[in-house]
């Protein structure tokens, strides 16, 4: 089976997770994905495989080498964002992209006008969507490359590499794919989630994140009797939001800048709730947006009597950057596999963040590396198969330039 047709494969189960669960995974559907998963791994040959009750997949390419070599990881989450639909995706594949208009569907187009990443990919063999679903590259493009890595290093012999152990993990879209992670069972020395997105791209710094939910309450009174007596928490949640800077905010920044996102609001006359992220590189500015937040919610109590407003900030997770600079020979193995494959590296900070960040503060030194995806969580998206190759190169060297670590 070659790389395409893995992931193509993989496409046709909606594994989309669920923000406002309680269970784990988050939603059934990603079970049935994570048994076929496990199935295929055992084809494949891979030993140890597992699959726990929270739908966390291990396995292991046993060594070929007597050396003592460090045993390294690869990781990738197959949850798809609950953004945009994952149900009945219909990816097909443009062969030799001509840089124009790409028709997905009747009166659905993407354009190199709106798209330009689709410019960097002229010649190249696009998967895409039919523009009503999202494709699923984030991250089922980074599942489809660690599998044919570790088929090719099954079938090639000859390349020397000690163990290397995979994982594949539900819930990163919702932030919870690493909480559950075994560090322990996994073994690994240090690790890598392919994650990212277009070709090259290396990330060891990422967002601090924090989520920021705040309650209104208000009092309902039919509005001809309501002078005085009604507080709507339409109105302060609309106030509320209009107390944020405007020019912090995920459309209007980038690079390192931090932001404040609203992801909704429910609201009603009586109760108003509206849930935050907050977002940024430098942990001293982090802090203070998370005091400023706070301290918005203290002022508007002050305004409308104390308890109108309760605000929750809750840690997500912080920058990997200052746990991954004591150990850069972590980056470096993966700069001279890149430069081997010809991929020419685009080291970048994550506007976001991955699984390998939390994974880092738990002890497993985990940066993130390109899997080629574009335009994540929309029906826009679309991968190169010519990057998922190369992302697949990428770590082939690695485990080959690992087994020469220690030497």
């Amino acid at each position: 089976m070659d790389i395409t047709e893995r992931f193509l494969n993989y496409t046709k189960f909606d594994t989309q997770s669920a923000e406002d669960s309680q269970t784990v995974p988050s939603t059934s559907k990603q079970l049935v994905f994570a048994k076929y998963l496990k199935e295929e791994l055992e084809r494949e040959g891979l030993s140890d495989v597992e699959m726990d009750e929270k739908g966390y997949i291990y396995a292991t390419m046993k060594g070929n080498v007597k050396d003592d070599v460090p045993t390294i990881g690869f990781i990738s989450h197959y949850d798809t964002s609950p953004d945009c639909s994952g149900a009945g995706i219909k990816a097909r594949v443009v062969h030799n992209y001509d840089g124009k208009e790409i028709l997905l569907s009747e009166g659905v187009v993407s354009s190199p006008q709106k798209f330009p990443e689709l410019l960097h990919h002229v010649g190249e063999d696009l998967i895409v969507t039919d523009g009503h679903t999202l494709l699923g590259a984030d991250d089922k493009a980074g599942i489809a490359e660690i599998v044919q890595a570790m088929c090719f290093l099954r079938d090639h012999k000859e390349i020397r590499h000690g163990d290397i152990r995979v994982a594949f993990n539900p819930d990163e879209e919702i932030g919870m794919g690493a909480h559950h992670f075994d560090v322990e069972k996994f073994g690994c020395q240090w690790a890598y989630t392919m994650d990212g997105g277009d070709l090259g791209e290396l990330e060891f710094e990422n967002f601090n994140a924090a989520s920021a939910k705040i309650r209104i309450k208000g009092v309902s009174v039919h509005p001809g009797y309501a002078k005085g007596k009604m507080v709507n928490a339409n109105a302060l949640a609309a106030e509320f939001a209009a107390m944020l800077p405007s020019n912090e905010t995920p459309e209007t920044t980038e690079g390192y800048q931090g932001f404040y996102h609203l992801l909704g609001i429910q609201s009603t006359i009586e109760e108003a709730r509206l849930n935050y992220i907050i977002r940024d590189h430098d942990r001293d500015l982090f802090e203070d947006r998370k005091r400023f937040i706070m301290k918005q919610a203290e002022l508007m109590n002050e305004k409308y009597g104390e308890g109108t407003l309760e605000c929750t900030v809750s840690d997500q997770y912080y920058n990997m950057k200052e746990k991954i600079d004591p150990q850069m020979h972590v980056i470096d193995l993966v700069l001279k596999a890149m430069q081997e494959c010809g991929v020419a590296p685009k080291v970048k900070p994550i506007r976001g963040g991955t699984d390998g960040a939390q994974l880092s503060f738990r002890g497993l030194p985990c940066p993130n590396i390109f899997a080629g995806g574009v335009n994540f969580h929309g029906p826009f998206e679309f991968v190169s198969i010519q990057s998922m190759e190369k992302a697949m190169q990428v770590v082939v060297k690695i485990c080959e330039l690992t087994a020469e670590y220690n030497k």
